[in-house]
């Protein structure tokens, strides 16, 4: 009997060392890695700029308390606020945390108390975000969510502008859905979602925490659509691996999260900065951002080209390297054959499968990822014979 609460649906099959796009099981058998651990790996795994970098600061202070100054934390902040253009920074260890700090500080700062966020949407398991995900699934037996959360329609501009409630503190959303399907945001929907904020005089929260940390060939999704957030939440792919939030926020808030507040024992401490700071100097660097849109860019046109009429294939989408395709059935069996055949991939909800590549990938890793790809979804498109 294992001695872990069973709370994930694990595989079969453990892997044990990585380096780069690839990982390798406790067998020796090597696959391409379209997961980076859920959009975290976006150095790829054992990334030498991040090892180098912890190292040197294992060798000098682990932990200290938020109660003293930590250089390495400045410094790691002011990486945010100039890739974000936000002013100020609190930092945690995921990203339900970083979304807790950012319903905390909009309901102080507004002293409202409703939060909308959208249907689909996912942002976190604690009991706050929970109740702010708008996914049935995630609420299904723990009783009362807490009653401050509405949820929208995404991508639904009428409803949205029938919402006239002046008790709105702040609405919070995905740019681009992550676990609800990968569904981007129209450019028309984001600005009117934008403009409902200003006209309740509620905050903008954008949740980033997985699509931040240049997954979609920019810093951060939202600078695709030219919004101006209040509140931006990441997590994910900040630290390569080490547990790293973060949540961002305007000047004007920072007098609303004064000392005794909020805080975190861990957030914020030099490990987890070494890792986050150096990994953060590379994937916010404007040409390795470049070579991200190039590479996605070219990788997306070939899936598009090579589907194209497929018989089981509905849609082909998202930003950069966070892209999903969508099926006309369950892509459950297609997940696993396609891991079967060296190519690991990951749901996002049952009729998506959920493409989130290291940003480091190749070219020519790409090209095997495509063959893959497109001859196992090619298979499962045959007809079946019957006799």
């Amino acid at each position: 009997m294992s001695h872990v609460f069973p709370t994930y649906s694990r595989l079969d099959i453990e892997l044990i060392s990585g380096k780069g796009t690839e990982v390798k099981d406790r067998n020796g058998r090597s696959y391409l890695d379209f997961i980076s651990g859920i959009a975290v790996c976006n150095l790829g795994h054992s990334p030498s700029v991040v090892k180098e970098a912890v190292e040197k600061q294992m060798d000098e202070l682990w932990h200290v308390s938020n109660l003293f100054p930590i250089t390495k934390q400045e410094e790691a902040a002011a990486l945010l606020t100039s890739a974000s253009g936000l002013d100020a920074v609190f930092f945690c260890n995921s990203g339900a945390e970083a979304n807790e700090a950012a319903i905390k500080l909009a309901r102080k700062h507004t002293g409202k108390t409703k939060i909308l966020t959208f249907k689909q949407s996912f942002h976190g398991r604690t009991f706050a975000t929970m109740s702010a995900t708008g996914q049935e699934k995630i609420h299904s037996g723990f009783g009362p969510l807490l009653p401050t959360f509405d949820y929208l329609p995404y991508n639904d501009e009428h409803t949205l502008s029938e919402v006239k409630d002046n008790d709105v503190a702040a609405i919070m959303l995905e740019v681009i859905q992550g676990e609800g399907g990968v569904n981007p945001g129209t450019l028309s929907f984001l600005q009117a979602v934008e403009a409902k904020c200003r006209e309740l005089g509620a905050l903008l929260i954008i949740d980033e925490v997985q699509t931040g940390a240049g997954r979609t060939g920019l810093p951060f999704a939202y600078q695709h659509y030219s919004l101006d957030p209040d509140i931006v939440t990441a997590a994910k792919g900040l630290g390569s691996g080490f547990p790293v939030g973060a949540m961002m926020g305007k000047e004007a808030l920072i007098p609303s999260f004064s000392p005794g507040t909020h805080g975190s024992t861990f957030g914020g401490n030099p490990l987890a900065m070494a890792a986050a700071k150096a990994t953060m100097e590379t994937v916010f660097d404007e040409g390795f951002l470049k070579g991200v849109q190039h590479k996605s860019e070219y990788f997306m046109k070939e899936l598009i080209v090579q589907l194209q009429g497929n018989q089981i294939v509905q849609e082909i989408k998202g930003i950069g390297f966070m892209i999903g395709i969508s099926f006309d059935r369950e892509v459950k069996d297609i997940i696993n054959e396609l891991r079967h055949n060296g190519l690991l991939t990951l749901p996002a909800g049952a009729h998506v499968i959920r493409l989130l590549p290291p940003l480091t990938v190749t070219y020519d890793e790409l090209d095997q990822a495509l063959h893959i790809l497109i001859s196992t979804i090619r298979q499962h498109a045959k007809p079946t014979k019957i006799f």
